[in-house]
């Protein structure tokens, strides 16, 4: 070792595991670094008690920062310092996906949210009688090649005979 390194402090070594704030129950949950996101949420979730909403995804935030979401194959890793990993419940998620629709419900036009919005829908004559006409072409096509098969022997037997006489 050269006088430069012995006299440096040993640099800290990354903790071995990662920590996870469940936002349903408060409580801090600790995983080993490299752990998949989901068997944390499974291990999470289990814990959980009579309730409290189950866990959905792991993210990791930072104030002033876009949040970092864990697919259930990513493995958790820590991403310095201010970032820490949380899990992200269906309350949360109710209220974004609420400020979402209302956001998009602003800016579509009029006719594209008539059909999602879960009201009773709008089947006209039109729609059924289209609907019949169809099963009505099918039942003609099933017709024709039902009596085309049925035929097909004598067919072929005159087909058969007219190849015959014109051969010498």
């Amino acid at each position: 070792m050269t006088e430069t390194e012995e006299n440096q402090p040993p640099q800290p070594s990354p903790p071995l595991y990662l920590e996870v704030e469940c936002k349903s129950s408060g409580k801090v949950r600790r995983f080993a670094a490299g752990t998949e996101s989901g068997y944390a949420l499974f291990v999470i979730n289990r814990k959980l008690g009579y309730g409290s909403s189950p866990a959905l995804h792991i993210e990791a935030v930072k104030e002033g920062e876009e949040p970092i979401s864990f697919g259930p194959r990513s493995f958790l890793v820590n991403y310095g310092e201010g970032w820490k990993l949380q899990t992200v419940t269906e309350e949360g998620f109710e209220e974004s996906r609420r400020m979402q629709s209302t956001l998009m419900r602003s800016t579509e036009p009029h006719h594209v949210g008539k059909y999602n919005n879960g009201a009773k829908s709008d089947i006209s004559f039109v729609y059924i009688g289209k609907i019949l006409l169809v099963f009505a072409f099918i039942f003609l096509l099933g017709g024709i090649l039902t009596v085309g098969l049925k035929n097909l022997p004598q067919l072929l037997s005159i087909v058969n005979i007219d190849m015959n006489k014109n051969q010498p």
